[in-house]
């Protein structure tokens, strides 16, 4: 044996009542289970860890990660692997950086600069889903990543390469070129479809378009993804939407960050649980994710209308310079509740700037969008206009329209995932990005007892590896990947706060990934053993 844990309390995924024993790890798996009540000698190894006193976990699973650069630019990418987290699922809300040519690469930078940064600093050689996940296998000099990481195939950028930044019907011809990219993306190893159905040009896809990539998705038994149409006016509707299309096309569904935000829907989750229910009842095979916290993060950028982003980047900008477009981009955001402001007319008192990509503008950050033209004596579409452009539609703001009883509702139900959906840059981004899974354990545990610790352990681990469909993680079995994760359930906690999100969690003492300690004592090791899942399933029919 290489590692053993001494007299640890396992809470091994499943839900079930937490037990002490021994557990030991060659080779990169759970070797040995030896519990308190077992005869027999007990296991040895090489290295012996006096556990007394602390839990032991699987690896925290991320089912909505923006890390997708942030793990090739960070060997040490401490903000996930401090938590506990050993898997991440990349390629989030139908925007990232495969598949792709050499025009679509240059635009989906641009667009997602608020979520990754530019990427300046890295070699963006690939161009397909394989080569993506190649180079994270082969990052910081061949030694690979921090954690664990699985991909999305995402379609808004699937629908850019295809057909543009144009609010149209696909040709028949670039239908097919759309299913051939999902088709080609999921024989390389993604494992599902991620959609951003408010941000464009995703938005623009119809569902006879979604339903037709789903049915792709479905044949490599793979599972879609969407951030739905709408998380507030319309969000009931979106989330039906969702189900209905994914119904149609024979697909596994798993709805991303599944809150129900904005005043319109203050203790409403009720509602989006019972059509959850009665579609599981149905046959239906739904997961969903959270957070466990009331904001929301995006770019300020997603909350103008579609039309006003239709045909990318530059096209906005020109319009947000001209003056009537200009007003009438106020009118839909402030007036009329905007498609990309979920139907809800925009409150800028919700609206804190959390991160700018020019320096010089830093004098926004931390300050809602309402008080800096407040300081500056002007209405709020004036400030927010002149940061859009100054910025180059850069900015990523928190907004302030959660519920607390909806987010407690829903973390309860019994297809819930722990997501973190945490962006990384910014000068104060939201503090989920740091926090989200030792806020599970601490606060809404431990605390609040909102659900067991058992229980949550369950839906941070066992759950999303079943939606993954991976047999051998989030379970401590024999035999199982030793990705696990220690921390002591008196004293685990969140570190980061919205005043100061970086800060790390305290609590987790040692977290490894293929049975090696990536943070050991409360540091982080030097190691990099984090690699890329991939499905491989082939074709189901």
């Amino acid at each position: 044996m290489d590692t053993v844990f001494r007299d640890v309390r396992v809470i091994d995924g499943s839900g079930g009542p937490s037990y002490r024993a021994d557990v030991a790890l060659a080779d990169g798996r759970i070797a040995a289970l030896h519990r308190a009540s077992d005869a027999g000698p007990r296991p040895s190894a090489t290295r012996t860890v006096d556990a007394a006193g602390l839990a032991l976990a699987p690896g925290f699973i991320d089912m909505h990660a923006h890390s997708d650069l942030a793990l090739l630019l960070d060997p040490e990418h401490t903000a996930k692997a401090a938590q506990g987290v050993t898997l991440e699922v990349l390629g989030q809300d139908g925007l990232s950086y495969a598949p792709v040519d050499d025009r679509t690469l240059a635009e989906v930078r641009r667009a997602i600069t608020g979520w990754n940064g530019d990427g300046a600093d890295i070699d963006f050689s690939w161009r397909t889903v394989g080569g993506y996940l190649d180079a994270l296998d082969t990052a910081h000099g061949g030694r690979g990543i921090a954690v664990n990481t699985a991909y999305l195939v995402p379609q808004g950028t699937v629908r850019m390469y295809a057909v543009g930044w144009d609010d149209r019907t696909p040709s028949p011809a670039e239908l097919d070129a759309m299913r051939q990219l999902v088709a080609e993306g999921l024989a390389q190893g993604a494992v599902g479809m991620s959609s951003g159905l408010t941000y464009t040009p995703g938005m623009y896809a119809e569902n006879a378009e979604l339903t037709a990539l789903c049915r792709v998705v479905a044949a490599y038994d793979g599972y879609y993804c969407p951030h739905h149409r709408s998380y507030g006016a319309g969000a009931l509707a979106a989330y039906e939407e969702m189900v209905e299309l994914t119904r149609n096309a024979g697909c596994a569904l798993h709805l991303a960050h599944a809150t129900m935000n904005f005043g319109v829907n203050k203790g409403r989750a009720a509602e989006l649980l019972a059509l959850l229910d009665a579609a599981l009842a149905g046959g239906a095979d739904i997961s969903l994710d959270t957070y466990p916290y009331t904001p929301g993060s995006t770019t300020l950028v997603a909350m103008l209308p579609s039309w006003a982003n239709e045909g990318g980047p530059e096209a906005t900008l020109a319009r947000l310079r001209d003056a009537g477009t200009a007003e009438r981009i106020r009118h839909h955001v402030e007036e009329v509740g905007s498609d990309g402001c979920h139907g809800v007319p925009i409150e800028w008192d919700t609206v804190e700037v959390s991160g700018v990509s020019d320096p010089g503008l830093g004098s926004y950050v931390g300050r809602t969008v309402a008080r800096s033209a407040a300081l500056r004596g002007e209405a709020p579409w004036v400030t927010a206009r002149r940061l859009l452009i100054d910025d180059r539609l850069g900015s990523t703001i928190l907004q302030h329209v959660g519920h607390e009883e909806n987010v407690r509702a829903i973390m309860r139900h019994p297809v819930h995932t722990g997501g973190s959906d945490g962006i990384l840059q910014g000068t104060k981004p939201h503090p989920r990005a740091y926090g989200t899974f030792p806020h599970y354990l601490g606060h809404y545990a431990r605390d609040l007892g909102v659900l067991s610790l058992e229980e949550t352990v369950a839906h941070l681990t066992s759950r999303p590896a079943a939606r993954l469909r991976l047999p051998d993680r989030g379970l401590v079995r024999e035999g199982y990947r030793a990705d696990l994760v220690l921390f002591d359930p008196e004293t685990v906690a969140a570190g980061s706060t919205f005043d100061a999100p970086r800060a790390l969690p305290v609590g987790i003492p040692h977290v490894l990934v293929d049975g090696r300690f990536v943070i050991e004592d409360g540091r982080r090791t030097d190691v990099l053993a984090g690699r890329t899942i991939r499905r491989t399933p082939g074709r189901r029919r």
